[in-house]
């Protein structure tokens, strides 16, 4: 069960602090929060987890969309009907910071607390969610993925400053939505030289996919980036240290089981499916978790 406390939509509390025996793991383990020692991975592991839903493209279906891809592309008014749904519903969204605290701390949550995500950058997350995001007292956290800003049916620097600005979570979705099992200190990135040939360039995708985005959106928003969503849900352990090193509190997958050893690098999310009715994404949002 959670520990309910009436808020308004989006807002944060502060944390206060629980007195746990914390793991050989993460025993030392300090946040920018609290700057205390947070709870075991097993004390974590055992709190009821939060929905928390993932979007991608909202817009209606196009005749040379695959079966595949509708799961990922929800309708307009399926999304409008779902998001009134879980406002009729007495869902009250949360932020990230606000999940860590629960998660890290046991600090208390709404009641009904759910987190709505948005991966990619689409334009449509900023022209058709945040007005109706907006229309509830939700808010949500937006996952960019920086070679997309300001191109064609992506958002604006100055949209996704707005986003911050006006109270959502603004985080990191890597550089180009490379695979991050396969992020490697030692890669090649392929650029087009002037005569149209591949040139194989050295690389650290560490810091192609991870450092400069995250500075590129710290500039944006001018603010720290503390969350990180993994491109296409698909972690590794192997790359969980160095996420750890760069300062991130958590991470976010898709369906998948969370790591018992480091759950708060692999935080469930599910998909807004484009198939479901609303009555089937009710069910999923109170069953899946």
């Amino acid at each position: 069960m959670y520990a309910a406390v009436a808020c308004k939509p989006g807002t944060t509390k502060t944390a206060p602090t629980e007195t746990t025996k914390t793991t050989t793991e993460n025993k030392t383990a300090t946040t920018a929060i609290s700057g205390k020692p947070i709870a075991s991975n097993a004390v974590i592991m055992g709190r009821k987890q939060v929905p928390i839903i993932c979007y991608h493209q909202i817009r209606d279906w196009r005749a040379t969309d695959s079966k595949t891809a509708k799961d990922y592309i929800i309708p307009v008014a399926a999304f409008k009907e779902h998001i009134k749904m879980l406002a009729d519903s007495g869902y009250h969204t949360i932020l990230p910071d606000q999940l860590y605290n629960y998660l890290a701390y046991g600090a208390p949550l709404p009641s009904k607390p759910i987190m709505l995500t948005f991966d990619d950058t689409d334009l449509d997350q900023f022209t058709i969610a945040r007005p109706e995001l907006k229309k509830y007292g939700f808010k949500g956290v937006y996952f960019i993925m920086t070679v997309s800003i300001g191109r064609p049916h992506y958002m604006s620097k100055e949209q996704i400053k707005q986003l911050a600005d006006e109270g959502n979570a603004v985080e990191s979705h890597t550089w180009d939505h490379h695979m991050f099992s396969k992020f490697s200190h030692n890669s090649v990135f392929k650029i087009k030289g002037k005569n149209g040939q591949i040139i194989n360039k050295p690389s650290d995708d560490w810091v192609m996919q991870i450092d400069k985005p995250t500075a590129k959106l710290k500039e944006i928003t001018g603010k720290e980036i503390k969350y990180f969503a993994y491109p296409f849900g698909i972690w590794n352990e192997k790359g969980l240290p160095e996420l750890h090193k760069r300062g991130f509190l958590m991470a976010f997958q898709l369906a998948d089981k969370r790591d018992p050893n480091d759950p708060l690098m692999t935080v469930r999310r599910i998909l807004d499916s484009g198939y479901w009715s609303t009555k089937t994404f009710s069910n999923s949002v109170r069953h899946s978790f």
